[in-house]
């Protein structure tokens, strides 16, 4: 893939610099791993690293810099920004234990989130780019949160990233929780950050569910009911066919 920069000044380039190459090799590692065993097959043409504020307001009005479309993952390799925009989720409440792990946010976990955006990619999913995507949204997104944390975080940092948005979920579900998963990406990028990510949480959580409970850590069984369900017509929702819509109330 190509490596693009685009930042304001030459500084704010060098400053990122050396983060930008450890997440490259990482990456690079991480792509042999999704090659092999999920089916990645056509890459992005590149990773276009930028700042929080070209990215959510230049390339795109998404609040959050990291994104993927079929030619390019955009992505702020800043730390800091990272660790300020993670506790901007908890709106307010007090989390303390949710608070101090955002702000000690390491450099492995911001790297999970470029690995997220290059999982998309994966031919595993069934939907393409450019398609309404609404159907099964939510178990794309799970999957793109499950697979790089399962296969690249110690069992500690995926415990605490787990344990996180559990906290999250518990604290926000009876302000958000009212409508299906399966309507998640139904309404615009508006609102609280909170109400934004409330879904991303519910998803990775319910794709933690269906491959270490229900399918016994077989995460290619979770991916054949989910092949099976597109290939039978989709005449339920993914939820429901999953039966999971109760345990997500």
């Amino acid at each position: 893939m190509r490596q693009v920069y685009a930042f304001e000044n030459k500084e704010e380039y060098e400053k990122y610099q050396d983060i930008i190459h450890r997440f490259g090799k990482k990456l690079n590692a991480y792509q042999k791993i999704l090659e092999d065993h999920y089916s990645l097959t056509e890459l992005p043409k590149g990773i276009l690293w930028t700042s929080e504020e070209l990215a959510t307001k230049v390339f795109s009005d998404i609040p959050i810099p990291a994104y993927t479309n079929k030619d390019l993952i955009y992505m702020s390799p800043d730390l800091e920004t990272w660790r300020k925009i993670l506790v901007r989720q908890l709106d307010g409440k007090a989390l303390p234990n949710v608070q101090k792990f955002y702000e000690s946010y390491s450099e492995n976990q911001v790297f999970i989130i470029l690995a997220h955006e290059l999982t998309h990619h994966s031919d595993l999913f069934l939907d393409e780019f450019d398609d309404e995507r609404e159907d099964s949204i939510w178990f794309e997104e799970g999957m793109c949160f499950y697979l790089p944390r399962k296969i690249l975080l110690s069992e500690k940092e995926f415990n605490e990233i787990t344990n996180a948005e559990a906290e999250l979920f518990e604290a926000f579900k009876n302000k958000y929780g009212n409508h299906s998963l399966d309507n998640f990406g139904s309404s615009s990028y508006l609102g609280s950050l909170s109400s934004i990510m409330f879904d991303y949480w519910r998803s990775y959580l319910s794709i933690k569910y269906l491959v270490e409970v229900r399918a016994n850590n077989n995460v290619k069984e979770v991916f054949d009911t989910y092949h099976r369900w597109h290939k039978e017509g989709r005449k339920v929702p993914l939820t429901e066919y999953f039966k999971l819509e109760p345990l997500l109330n």
